[in-house]
């Protein structure tokens, strides 16, 4: 069997492209194959049902090799390591310090401090450092823009107080402006200056990047995938552009950025942004690099953050889920590291256990599923190479729109990005009304009986401690960082706290199918809003179900049935209710023009806005 070399499957002739369209179109009887099977992407191309070898041709991906430039297949050549990371904001040092040492002990690899920069000095970094190998954890900071040189200073200082060898250490300081104005609306530093400044304090500190492109923001916003890439590397040159204007080799300063990308529910499109996102990158730093510079300068690095955006507070076990898969798609992808948000980050200060589940699907990936092995394991996938293509071309459209406009300071100063990106957060808010996207417990499949107590959504604070920055007057526009749920948890908790929780009935008669289905659409419809439902198996008459209802005490009366009994059953069940409680009608029938003319209002279907919808009836409920 070893010496065995025949060739599998070499008995199957091949099959050509237009073979299968030919099957296709015939499966399909005669609908448009366009209209059934393209999927037109919110990222503005169209994805076809199957992709084959030939739709690799001519695309510039297939010379690629891991640790090459353009750095398509990643930065790294032997495996697929990334580094665990989990932030700290740091209230008291010796506390946050003992933190740190716990979860360095716990799996992660990699620390986030957030300082009040009130507090920062010597002492402050001794105590939050102590006993913290520096050259055995990659470490990184973050405190208010106007003091990052400082921080530098100090950091710097202490290293060699220490005797690391700084050629070793591997970290981050965070300082971002343009992040700062896209958040909070507000520029507090020059920015040249002050990079120039910081990039001479760690001109030791080759392992660190300091110049921070934290397109998380974006993503957190509710950015589509291109958005949050087109703006990243218009971000990134920015920098390259100020800084190397003042002086500064553009080797060292591509070396020292930093990107900090979000992580969406779209799991493909996910794996093909990061993958894109380095080529469009290595283009961009190879324009600024000498003849015969070396093209290593060009390597982007990448950390990457699960989604705020798709969070939830109602069925918040279910966020684990949501961040399983969008780390699964980052690991997959290469990134260098990664943050796993906790799945009550929504609503509470991350508890000790829901940290260390955050902590355990990073190792559950790496340890377990050795995700960690293998360069891009994507790479020849027809499907995740043609979608990598169509994201770069459409991100490097926005990119060269942003630089004709007089690049991204000056549309972040103007507003344009916050505004193109608080549009697309109107519209994702849009899509979920209509459950055109879905969030699990919320829009779709909530859990009929939670309540969520004591649970409300969390408010974003200052990054250096402060929690007042809300109220300044601001330089410019910000994002707006509503959750997408956030509109539905508003309904729910507003029906929570009425004291008042309505019940809705399902008068189930006729067609045993379609009663069935209809009863648990409607469950499902108007407990997005908390409400109290209640299924049955069937009526035998129309006043049998009337009466069961009231002797329930129902607030609302569901009718399901079939389409065609409708007309039979819904006049007399409205007429029975006598408006002793609201009359819904699940479903659209040919005949609602006829039920709306004998008084019938209420109609749910597939169609309608489920949020609008459920804000009527809140009006009407809980009077």
């Amino acid at each position: 069997m070893a010496e065995n070399k025949e060739k599998l499957f070499s008995d199957f002739p091949s099959v050509s492209t237009q073979e299968w369209m030919d099957k296709v179109t015939a499966d399909l009887k005669g609908a448009d194959f366009e209209k059934k099977l393209v999927w037109r992407t919110n990222e503005g191309f169209n994805v076809k049902p199957f992709y084959r070898r030939e739709d690799l041709e001519g695309l510039r991906i297939t010379d690629a090799l891991p640790g090459e430039f353009p750095y398509l297949r990643g930065t790294k050549k032997n495996d697929n390591s990334w580094l665990i990371r989990q932030d700290i904001r740091v209230e008291d040092p010796a506390e946050a310090n003992a933190k740190a040492l716990d979860i360095l002990n716990r799996g992660v690899d990699s620390l986030g401090f957030s300082i009040k920069a009130k507090q920062l000095d010597e002492a402050y970094l001794e105590t939050l450092l102590k006993d913290i190998c520096a050259e055995c954890v990659e470490l990184n900071f973050s405190t208010c823009q106007g003091h990052v040189v400082e921080l530098a200073h100090l950091l710097v200082a202490y290293f060699k107080k220490h005797g690391y060898d700084l050629s070793k250490l591997r970290g981050s300081i965070a300082y971002d402006p343009l992040g700062k104005m896209l958040s909070k609306g507000k520029e507090r530093t020059l920015m040249a200056e002050t990079g120039k400044a910081l990039l001479d304090a760690t001109a030791e500190l080759c392992g660190y990047q300091v110049l921070g492109v934290d397109a998380s923001l974006l993503c957190n916003a509710g950015a589509y995938i291109y958005q949050e890439l087109g703006y990243a590397l218009a971000w990134g040159n920015e920098y390259m552009n100020a800084l190397t204007e003042v002086g500064v080799p553009a080797a060292t300063v591509a070396r020292n950025i930093r990107f900090n990308f979000g992580i969406s529910s779209n799991y493909f499109m996910e794996i093909a942004k990061f993958r894109a996102a380095r080529m469009l990158w290595a283009d961009i730093v190879e324009q600024y690099l000498g003849e015969g510079e070396c093209k290593c300068a060009a390597k982007m690095h990448v950390h990457a953050e699960t989604s705020k955006f798709n969070l939830t507070l109602f069925d918040s076990y279910v966020n684990l889920l949501r961040t399983q898969t969008e780390a699964m798609s980052a690991a997959l992808a290469g990134v260098d590291s990664m943050t796993v948000l906790p799945f009550d980050a929504a609503y509470e200060t991350p508890t000790e256990f829901s940290e260390r589940l955050a902590r355990n699907q990073q190792l559950l990936l790496r340890e377990e599923s050795h995700f960690d092995k293998v360069v891009d394991p994507a790479g020849g996938s027809y499907y995740i190479e043609n979608l990598t293509a169509s994201i770069a071309a459409q991100a490097w459209k926005l990119f060269l729109a942003m630089e004709e406009e007089g690049g991204f300071y000056a549309a972040v100063k103007a507003g344009k990005v916050q505004e193109a990106v608080n549009a697309s957060n109107k519209a994702r808010h849009e899509a979920v009304a209509r459950r055109k996207e879905i969030l699990l417990g919320t829009n779709q499949y909530p859990n009929f009986t939670e309540l969520a107590g004591e649970k409300r959504p969390m408010e974003a604070t200052c990054c250096c401690g402060g929690g007042h920055e809300h109220t300044c007057e601001k330089d410019c526009a910000s994002l707006d960082f509503s959750r997408a749920a956030s509109q539905f948890e508003a309904l729910r908790l507003e029906t929570e706290q009425s004291g008042k929780r309505p019940k809705a009935f399902m008068l189930t008669i006729g067609n045993l199918a379609m009663r069935q289905a209809r009863a648990q659409f409607s469950c499902n419809f108007l407990a997005c809003a908390g409400y109290e439902v209640i299924d049955n198996l069937g009526f035998a008459s129309v006043q049998e179900g009337i009466d069961a209802a009231m002797a329930a005490k129902a607030d609302i009366v569901v009718l399901c049935s079939s389409d065609d009994e409708y007309a039979e059953y819904a006049i007399p069940a409205f007429q029975a209710l006598a408006g002793r409680a609201m009359f819904i009608v699940a479903g659209a029938p040919a005949c609602m023009d006829e039920l709306k003319a004998a008084g019938i209002e209420n109609f749910i279907h597939v169609r309608v806005n489920v949020l609008e919808t459920l804000r009527e009836y809140n009006k009407q409920l809980l009077k």
